[in-house]
């Protein structure tokens, strides 16, 4: 089992706090979590992708309506489309597993109709909501299943930037759309991958009330640490993690195509009232 405190060092860039909790393989695993984008392209062992799943249904769904789907892609020229419209990213080709998330109303919406029952709720933003946070929670489970199996994880928040597009590829039905995709495969050995360091707790741990204005300490602490980050793993990062995220939100253009997410979802049958 890896140290506990030096992956707790690792996720923080120090060590944050002293545990008397007995430490567990499952606690090995999340904080392990790293963002793979090398793989080889071995394919994965029989049942992995079915196991994978079930770790995936295993997670908390809202009413149990189970508002989520998922598309296994494992195609060459599917994952080769889908990676051009992500942003040409790589290692969607690479990896022998492409698993695209999906917000799903539309089998709920098919169970009412074959029960002569309205549906009306579907079209408010309440559902769109419960439905992203079915997907969202099932494709952590999904993630850590895989890693713990020995798997590498990257999350493809570029699906997003072509709904339509997307849509047509993997042919989704109205009221249903791709969250993000995830790949899943072998890291390559030859390509290491730490463990980025995440904000101090004092950032995001709130006791009682939330306090916007005391998390500017903890703020300026990470962007030294981040800074020393980038610096050890030769990272071509500019400026440090408050620039770097500023400049993510500075203007429009950022979104990369996703500013029109709205839009996007209306004519994939949302109606998001």
């Amino acid at each position: 089992m890896t140290n506990p405190t030096e992956l707790l060092r690792s996720r923080y860039g120090e060590i944050p706090f002293n545990s008397e909790i007995n430490w567990n393989e499952s606690l090995t695993t999340l904080l392990s979590h790293r963002s793979i984008r090398a793989y080889l392209t071995d394919p994965l062992l029989p049942g992995t992708l079915e196991l994978i799943v079930a770790a995936a249904q295993s997670a908390s769904t809202s009413s149990n309506l189970q508002t989520w789907s998922v598309v296994a892609v494992e195609n060459q020229e599917r994952k080769e489309e889908l990676s051009k419209l992500a942003g040409n990213q790589a290692h969607i080709r690479q990896a022998p597993l492409f698993l695209v998330w999906l917000a799903d109303l539309a089998r709920i919406a098919r169970v009412a109709d074959s029960r002569g029952i309205s549906h009306d709720a579907l079209e408010y933003l309440e559902m769109f909501v419960m439905a992203t946070i079915d997907a969202t929670l099932a494709a952590q489970n999904a993630a850590l299943a895989a890693e713990s199996l020995g798997l590498g994880t990257v999350y493809i928040g570029g699906i997003r930037n072509k709904p339509e597009e997307v849509a047509r590829v993997i042919n989704l039905p109205a009221s249903v759309y791709a969250v993000f995709g995830l790949c899943v495969g072998y890291p390559n050995p030859e390509v290491s991958a730490a463990v980025k360091p995440r904000l101090p707790q004092s950032a995001v741990l709130h006791r009682e009330t939330y306090k916007l204005s005391d998390q500017e300490e903890a703020i300026a602490h990470y962007n030294d640490i981040i800074k020393e980050f980038y610096t050890e793993q030769k990272m071509d990062v500019a400026g440090d993690w408050s620039e770097h995220s500023a400049q993510r939100i500075a203007t429009v253009e950022s979104l990369r195509g996703r500013e029109r997410l709205r839009e996007a979802l209306n004519n994939l049958g949302f109606q998001l009232r």
